[in-house]
């Protein structure tokens, strides 16, 4: 699913790339697999099934109610039920987006996933028998907690690819989160096709059919080896890492990789002495007071906004529009609202081949361009069309599909993996958990607002987004550096120069704690000599650590 060779191969980082590369790549694409299918899957799948049994259900919690009151609800309150339905999804993952880095931190990145299949079952199980118990508050019920689990997915599982891949491929893999979410928005239109589940009959097994990836998960991923920085920085079981990291890397753990990893834990551990308190697990509201992760959390913070507040979902809303005016008969609309899905997952997938050769920068800012572009276009094309000029149909129909291209070729992947590589690993948790909550916040306002929009603005309804993509576009090309092929260090040391701080040597220590710090670099000088003297790839095991 992911790239497995990169073009970058001449960093002298890559001399401790082990022998075993097919090993190493089968493992963490299994890995990947595993646990995607259960994770950021889970939020495109679940997004995309509730619209097509959109007038079933209505037409259930209307006969629920005439049962329990003897009167019908009138268009208004059906349409006001019906919105509260939609925004427990989102409402859920924002408080899935708060629980995830605690999870993370306690649990693991693994156990993490793991566990939140436990809120998934259960709103499965609210939604399968929401008919029978004739309640459609357990629609609610079960939205909201499969809001949960994506909400929980969206943050931890990126945290757990850019900590489980190695520097070359880190962008591929994280960038894997994205592809899976295109994957779920593309299968769940295919699964509601009135042929398969998005009949009358049929629409309570279409919401509980969330519960089979589930599944999926849970007996595979217990299989695969946990975040190795996980398992060294915040548990310091440095044994452990040096398993996890052999398997992920095809039997032996990289010395350079496990050296750079060490560096960062001596780095966290002089940070807690400092403090006076542990530098692992911090909270959100602790990142705003450190003035030198200032640019990075103003980065993430704009980043998961603006994906969130560029109008992709919008488009998937207006599409049905679009493909009427387009001559399109409404009984056929379902098929081509297959082909939204189809552009996005296909994109995902060519931005996942680029992003080692292309970079983070330029994929993201490159997308928003596009994206104000396409809006333009289309912006015009509806004008054009409401005066009755031949063909604009057709052209609006090409920018809703151009439009989505672009937004999978650049943001929908990019923004998951910043926070991954521009916080270090007591940050990133709660890094994930700012960039999450707003990403949910701003997803709930703007399915509340956008057919006020719509009413307001007719035409010029996506102007709006134009704004969006424009400030987007600008803001991310002078505040975000390039990452691709950098170590966390390096990163840093960019943001400082933006932070107005001096340059900060990676690991730097404090008096009190270069004893420690010593110790740790004996080992790290045995790993060299033992990669000096010996004709094979060196381990961690041949420094006796």
């Amino acid at each position: 699913m992911f790239q497995m060779n990169s073009s970058e191969d001449t960093e002298p980082e890559d001399t401790s790339k082990p022998s075993g590369g097919s090993s190493s790549s089968s493992t963490l694409a299994l890995t990947v697999c595993s646990a995607a299918i259960g994770g950021t899957f889970q939020y495109g799948y679940n997004i995309s099934i509730i619209n097509s049994p959109t007038n079933h259900i209505q037409g259930f919690i209307n006969d629920t109610y005439i049962k329990r009151w003897g009167t019908g609800l009138d268009t208004p309150q059906l349409t006001f039920v019906w919105s509260i339905i939609v925004s427990a999804f989102a409402l859920g993952g924002l408080l899935g987006s708060l629980l995830a880095g605690p999870m993370a931190v306690r649990f693991g990145r693994k156990n993490s996933l793991l566990l939140n299949n436990s809120f998934l079952f259960v709103g499965a199980a609210f939604a399968l028998s929401s008919r029978v118990a004739k309640s459609f508050e357990m629609i609610i019920l079960a939205r909201s907690l499969v809001g949960i689990n994506a909400g929980v997915s969206m943050n931890v599982q990126p945290m757990y690819f850019g900590e489980s891949a190695p520097k070359h491929l880190r962008g591929a893999v994280a960038f894997s989160s994205a592809v899976f979410t295109a994957f779920g928005i593309f299968l769940g239109q295919v699964v509601g096709l009135t042929e398969l589940l998005g009949t009358e009959p049929l629409w309570p097994y279409l919401l509980a059919s969330n519960a089979l990836p589930g599944l999926i998960q849970l007996l595979t991923l217990p299989w695969f080896p946990e975040s190795p920085r996980y398992l060294l920085i915040d548990r310091g079981d440095r044994e452990a890492c040096v398993r996890a990291l052999g398997r992920l890397r095809g039997g032996e753990a990289p010395v350079l990789e496990m050296k750079e990893m060490i560096q960062e834990q001596q780095q966290q551990q002089s940070l807690a002495l400092k403090s006076g308190c542990t530098a692992y697990g911090k909270m959100p509201w602790s990142l705003f007071k450190e003035r030198n992760l200032r640019s990075q959390l103003t980065t993430i913070m704009a980043a998961s906004s603006a994906m969130m507040l560029c109008g992709n979902d919008c488009n998937y809303f207006y599409a049905s529009y679009i493909f009427l005016e387009a001559g399109i008969p409404p009984e056929k609309i379902q098929y081509a609202a297959i082909g939204t899905g189809a552009s996005e997952f296909i994109s995902a997938i060519l931005s996942n081949l680029l992003i080692e050769r292309v970079g983070r920068k330029y994929l993201l800012v490159g997308g928003y361009s596009l994206m104000s572009f396409w809006t333009v276009v289309l912006t015009v094309a509806l004008i054009l069309q409401s005066h009755g000029v031949a063909g604009m149909p057709y052209l609006s129909l090409a920018c809703v599909f151009l439009f989505i291209l672009s937004f999978g070729l650049g943001p929908a992947g990019v923004t998951g993996i910043l926070p991954a590589e521009l916080f270090d690993q007591s940050s990133r948790p709660a890094a994930y958990m700012v960039a999450g909550s707003l990403m949910w916040i701003n997803m709930f306002f703007l399915g509340m607002l956008f057919p006020f929009i719509v009413n307001s603005l007719g035409n010029l309804c996506f102007l709006p987004f134009l704004f969006v993509c424009v400030v987007a576009a600008v803001f991310l090309w002078f505040t975000l550096p390039e990452t691709k092929g950098k170590t966390l260090a390096e990163i840093t040391a960019e943001f400082d120069r933006k932070n107005g701080g001096k340059k900060r040597p990676y690991g730097q220590m404090d008096e009190s704690n270069k004893d420690h710090y010593q110790l740790a670099k004996q080992a790290d000088d045995a790993i060299m000599k033992q990669a000096a003297d010996h004709s094979g790839p060196a381990t961690i095991f041949d420094a006796g650590l």
